[in-house]
């Protein structure tokens, strides 16, 4: 072929490699518009490269965290390893692309609490396969220092060497000391909740407490996504243990418990069904408590009856597949996934004394919630629980209680809050005391203040959202509430209802946004209404909570 007939060849042969070559070349680029994940899965989608794409605490790359200090944080910090990450995907390269998949595996990430963030995010598209990035973003994860908190007038501390991320692995591990209200206390503490890069968790603690020891071990495989068809664990607790009782925040009496639960279980689920996962789970549980005086200190009422319970049950679990992401519902400016529809549990169990019970008992909990949106910015949820043991034609230990929460936005930077919550009881075990007080929402007051066999509490809130972000650490916002409750009928130790009792408070709220230790710190200070002359007239509470 002549030199000009073999370059037109070529000239022509070019063109048409990149005529067939364009499509997937755009496809890479960014100007190719990537549809909506409904759009791709309705197109039958299926998943291309899945890449992992792991943050570290700080973005140094973006002004005000591009500081020696947070440099040095990072270097630190040991980024999750993409193994961990990838374990937790309900996806993998070649499968259909389904969009609730997607969001599924993004709340599966964001509950971990060394994750601040996750996102999985399509990056490209040619028309067949969709490529996935999968974006997080860590949270610090050591805690090696002192925590302090106060509620009730009563001072708490411990001393913590905690990693929620051991070398990026996803293990936690603790060792403690504890002085509070109840005991002095050392711990330890170490968790895996992906055991030899499976779904199955394993859990060991051991506390040697000035009252005692606590052993623990559980393992178990959950239902971890809602198409996870079987589930199975065994949970195994050895305890010895002083229980106080209180009147007007007092200490009256103290005895000593020994508590043994052992439990084997095992479920099975269709899965996801429009919408909609049924759950069924079985198992068997040894149940017993052993109580004795402590020589020299004051019971301050009966001692309670020793039990032993030994039982085969039943499970059942509806759950209805509605989650929503939001911000400034529970928490501040963090992402929040939000079940916006109906969850049911129960559980249902007999003890024969043929098995080794001491008694015969039915032994029952169940517990429901739901909520809805009633108007763009304003939204209800309610919750119902129930437990309790049926012995020789009457209910004992039985507990009724149930809360409504109410979230109005009132512009774009206040919420009101209103929460009413109340339980009622029958025959409680005698271990056991109903109590409102500073620690339990009745915040001008003290702990365990007020005593009963039911309670009501009412409270009402207006939250303010700053953009206030000081040292890119802490999102701030405020509050002002009030608060007002009571309990009725005479309790264990003989106290009776001081009535009803009302505070006014007002508080700032500190939300970390790089650890995973306690989401929420509560500066408050709230000025009882009512209550005997011997409480002070200004309680001052610090506190770290998961919500606002």
């Amino acid at each position: 072929m002549k030199g000009p007939a073999r370059a037109v060849v070529l000239w022509a042969a070019w063109l048409l490699a990149a005529a067939i070559g364009a499509p997937a070349r755009a496809a890479e680029g960014a100007s190719v518009p990537i549809p909506s994940g409904s759009e791709l899965e309705a197109a039958g989608a299926v998943i291309g490269r899945v890449t992992v794409v792991p943050g570290n605490v700080f973005n140094t790359g973006i002004r005000g965290e591009d500081t020696w200090l947070y440099r040095t944080t990072d270097k630190l910090h040991i980024v999750t390893k993409t193994s961990v990450i990838r374990n937790q995907l309900l996806f993998k390269p070649g499968d259909p692309y389904r969009d609730r998949l997607v969001r599924e595996t993004e709340r599966i990430l964001r509950s971990n609490d060394y994750l601040y963030e996750a996102t999985v995010v399509p990056v490209a598209w040619d028309g067949h396969a969709v490529d996935l990035e999968v974006r997080t973003r860590d949270n610090w994860t050591l805690n090696p220092g002192i925590n302090f908190s106060r509620s009730g007038g009563t001072n708490n501390a411990s001393l913590n060497l905690q990693e929620r991320n051991l070398l990026g692995s996803g293990r936690s591990l603790e060792l403690g000391w504890g002085n509070d209200v109840d005991r002095r206390s050392v711990t330890f503490q170490y968790a895996d909740p992906h055991l030899v890069s499976t779904w199955t968790s394993l859990s060991v603690t051991y506390s040697d407490a000035s009252d005692g020891q606590t052993k623990a071990l559980v393992l178990d495989r959950p239902f971890y996504a809602l198409d996870t068809r079987y589930a199975g664990g065994t949970n195994l607790l050895d305890s010895l243990h002083h229980d106080f009782r209180y009147v007007l925040g007092h200490e009256v009496g103290e005895f000593e418990e020994r508590q043994e639960y052992y439990e084997a279980y095992g479920g099975w689920s269709r899965g996801w069904r429009n919408g909609w996962v049924t759950r069924w789970t079985t198992g068997v549980t040894l149940q017993r408590n052993r109580f004795a005086a402590v020589p020299g200190l004051a019971l301050g009422g009966p001692l309670p009856e020793d039990r032993e319970f030994v039982y085969p049950w039943l499970g059942y679990e509806l759950l209805q597949d509605s989650f929503e992401v939001r911000v400034n519902q529970d928490q501040i400016l963090r992402t929040e996934d939000v079940l916006v529809g109906l969850h049911a549990t129960a559980r249902l169990g007999y003890a024969p004394q043929g098995l080794g019970s001491d008694r015969a008992a039915l032994l029952f909990k169940a517990d429901v919630q739901d909520g809805s949106d009633l108007r763009p910015g304003e939204s209800l949820f309610g919750s119902a629980q129930a437990s309790g043991r049926l012995e020789g034609g009457a209910v004992r230990n039985g507990v009724l209680s149930g809360e409504l929460r109410y979230y109005l936005r009132t512009s774009p930077k206040t919420k009101f809050f209103a929460t009413a919550n109340g339980t009622i009881t029958e025959h409680l075990d005698e271990e056991t005391q109903l109590l409102l007080g500073g620690d339990t929402g009745l915040r001008g007051y003290p702990l365990r203040y007020q005593a009963g066999t039911s309670s009501a509490l009412i409270t009402l809130e207006e939250r303010y959202y700053t953009d206030w972000y000081p040292w890119r650490l802490f999102h701030v916002a405020g509050a002002v509430f009030y608060d007002m409750g009571r309990t009725w009928g005479t309790d264990v130790t003989g106290a009776t209802s001081l009535g009803l009792l009302k505070d006014v408070g007002l508080g700032v709220r500190f939300a970390s946004s790089r650890s995973a230790f306690g989401n929420v710190i509560h500066l408050d200070l709230a000025f009882p209404l009512d209550g005997d002359p011997s409480i002070n007239r200004v309680q001052f509470l610090v506190t770290t909570k998961l919500t606002f």
